[in-house]
């Protein structure tokens, strides 16, 4: 969990395809919603303390993450960039760092072989080694981890795994809910809670983001030190800075632009 006084961080997530932002339910149905550049840039503006850029079709197509379209926003941001997606070795993680990445987001590659989560931490620091875990719900309490984008069950207990990426150096959680993703029905509230507070390292909530009130949730009643959003932004729903002022009414810190 993270120290009392940190603020909350809100954290808009570009789902690249073919070199454009998509989005889609539940990891399916994709639709073109812009260019990531350009949404990279409208995103800062807003006020969003870090973005998210996943190159989603990365590891399903066995195929390197576009290093240049990664360099092309990294060049228009000065706001925390994380990137995912086809990153398999130490090397692909050195290549995204020196396109401008600050962390990287690593998933399928590390359940396959978690030595890389190690590999990343000691070579390039924990601070820059984020671990994505995409988790369904098998029953109450128990979550089973999702793979290959969302196309392959493994039958691994996603908390165990999680507290096994942060004994290996991870320096974050990305969690997403499969069940949630793309639904606008809120936050997974009881899963978050349950790694917020099984974890000693930062957990970012994503999936299901319904408007900004569901960030209070997430953030009061899950103990998430940081939320993931894309469809409520993309689709003009709401911006971050509508989402941090009700974060802000309701007594929650975060940075205000």
């Amino acid at each position: 969990m993270s120290p009392s006084g940190l603020c909350k961080r809100i954290i808009p997530c570009l789902d690249v395809s073919g070199g454009r932002t998509v989005k889609g339910l539940k990891f399916q149905n994709l639709r073109d919603v812009g260019d990531p550049v350009e949404l990279g840039i409208a995103y800062q503006e807003q006020g969003a303390d870090e973005l998210m850029f996943l190159d989603i079709s990365a590891t399903h197509e066995e195929r390197a993450t576009v290093f240049d379209l990664v360099k092309n926003v990294a060049l228009h941001l000065s706001i925390p960039f994380t990137v995912g997606g086809g990153i398999a070795t130490l090397d692909d993680v050195r290549k995204l760092l020196d396109c401008g990445a600050d962390k990287v987001s690593i998933n399928s590659a590390a359940v396959k072989r978690p030595e890389l989560v190690g590999e990343i931490a000691s070579h390039c620091g924990s601070q820059c080694c984020v671990v994505a875990i995409d988790a369904k719900m098998l029953t109450p309490g128990k979550w089973q981890v999702m793979v290959r984008g969302g196309r392959e069950a493994t039958g691994i207990d996603a908390l165990a795994w999680a507290k096994e990426c942060y004994e290996r150096g991870a320096g974050e959680i990305l969690l997403t809910s499969f069940d949630a993703d793309g639904t606008q029905a809120g936050f997974d509230l009881p899963m978050v809670d349950a790694f917020a507070n099984a974890l000693p390292i930062p957990v970012i909530a994503s999936g299901g983001a319904r408007d900004p009130q569901s960030f209070v949730d997430v953030f009061n009643l899950a103990a998430a030190d940081a939320a993931l959003a894309a469809s409520i932004f993309h689709d003009n729903l709401y911006t971050i800075s509508d989402v941090k002022n009700t974060l802000s009414q309701a007594g929650i810190q975060v940075r205000i632009c």
